[in-house]
């Protein structure tokens, strides 16, 4: 098994002994959590929860845009939210990266806190 560490500064760096995504066998890719960190400032984008959706997704991009994927990669995605009341909100957004014909499986699950209190967390796996 060979394992590459993929890193982008067009996403958030990582705060914590984790890496953005590795790329297993040159296939295989396994993403972390993204959240709404703006990458330039570092600041937390939580206008509103379409917004903060946005920027975890476009962070998403990032990630996978440095493992020289994109979002007809992805096979299984991950949400987690803070309140499920915001779910269709976010999955308007959410719907906006894929093709509905072909999406990704997923599952979304309410937490009791996430990082930095945010809203919404996502993170994918994807196989070239």
């Amino acid at each position: 098994m060979t394992k590459r560490i993929i890193t982008t500064t067009d996403a958030p760096a990582p705060i914590g002994p984790y890496n953005q995504a590795v790329l297993v066998n040159e296939t295989t890719l396994y993403t972390s959590g993204q959240i709404a960190l703006n990458p330039k400032s570092m600041e937390l984008v939580l206008d509103n929860i379409s917004a903060e959706t946005k920027q975890v997704m476009n962070n998403m991009k990032a990630v996978l845009k440095a493992a020289d994927m994109n979002f007809d990669n992805v096979v299984k995605t991950s949400i987690f939210i803070s309140d499920m009341n915001n779910f269709t909100e976010i999955n308007k957004v959410y719907a906006t990266y894929f093709n509905e014909a072909t999406a990704p499986a997923r599952e979304t699950v309410e937490v009791a806190c996430l990082p930095k209190n945010v809203n919404v967390e996502i993170s994918m796996t994807a196989i070239k």
